[in-house]
């Protein structure tokens, strides 16, 4: 009972930490960029531990933290496979010129992603044979890879207007997004891909279900999804962002929002008691 709402608590952290964003400049705004990833990395991997136990959350952490920071530092060094670039020192320390807080991020939005595909990719009978299931786990994996990588169309075009990394060489970008590659958003959903496909057997069968203990983490997928829209649109004036941003996540985005609504009214359905003979039904 009171492990439930720690994962709730955090996200309502974030989420105020998300909102104070364009209120503030300079340093203030780095240094908030900052402690909105850790929050962000402790919410999922804090959920995947109280939900799922300690095999799926050091998996997690080994994949998306340890394998964020393995590619970023080979991307750096050989600029591939995102291009070449280069961090400032405005998101505090590096190591292999890679700073900390990067490879949370690659663990933050890397659970809700794979949360999400699992919840959509559910139905309710188990798959009939082998080749049934093989299908559903690279339908799975697929899903979860784009609805990670197509959160890199927000949050790349943003963090460059900060200047927190530069490309060198920007071609050719997409209609809009004149700094950033192509390359750079092909290389997250290469990378993606790899993640999701390894989080599956060393996370174990515990995360091929979801449940009621997942709601803060569709909560954050989709607060991450409509405020980004938003924040892009309007405050940040990123609008070509914004567009793209909201392009790319709805492959996943709106679909989960339409199966939380629809399973509402269901889920009240089976709250409700049995009417009495003879009492609730003449009343």
């Amino acid at each position: 009972m009171i492990r439930r709402p720690v994962p709730w608590a955090l996200l309502a952290v974030l989420i105020l930490a998300q909102i104070c964003y364009p209120l503030t400049t300079g340093a203030a705004r780095a240094g908030l960029t900052v402690a909105t990833v850790v929050l962000g990395w402790l919410l999922s991997v804090g959920h995947a531990l109280l939900s799922r136990g300690a095999r799926t959350a050091a998996a997690l952490v080994a994949v998306a933290t340890g394998g964020g920071f393995a590619i970023e530092a080979v991307g750096v060094a050989t600029g591939f496979p995102f291009g070449s670039y280069d961090y400032s020192g405005e998101l505090g320390p590096k190591l292999a010129g890679v700073p900390l807080i990067i490879p949370l991020a690659w663990t933050w939005m890397a659970w809700p992603a794979w949360l999400t595909a699992i919840r959509l990719t559910t139905p309710g009978a188990p798959p009939a044979g082998d080749r049934a299931a093989w299908t559903r786990h690279v339908g799975r994996v697929t899903l979860a890879a784009v609805g990670l990588a197509a959160w890199d169309l927000f949050l790349d075009p943003q963090m460059v207007a900060e200047g927190y990394w530069v490309w060198r060489d920007a071609v050719p970008a997409l209609p809009g997004l004149p700094r950033i590659p192509v390359s750079n958003y092909l290389g997250w959903l290469l990378f993606a891909v790899l993640l999701m496909s390894a989080l599956r057997p060393l996370a174990g069968p515990a995360v091929d279900r979801t449940g009621r203990q997942d709601g803060p983490m569709f909560a954050l997928y989709l607060w991450t999804y409509f405020s980004s829209v938003l924040a892009h649109a309007v405050f940040l004036r990123l609008p070509a962002s914004a567009a793209w941003g909201a392009a790319g996540m709805a492959v996943a985005a709106v679909p989960l929002a339409l199966v939380l609504l629809r399973a509402r009214p269901q889920e009240n359905d089976k709250q409700m008691p049995a009417p009495r003979p003879g009492v609730d039904a003449t009343a």
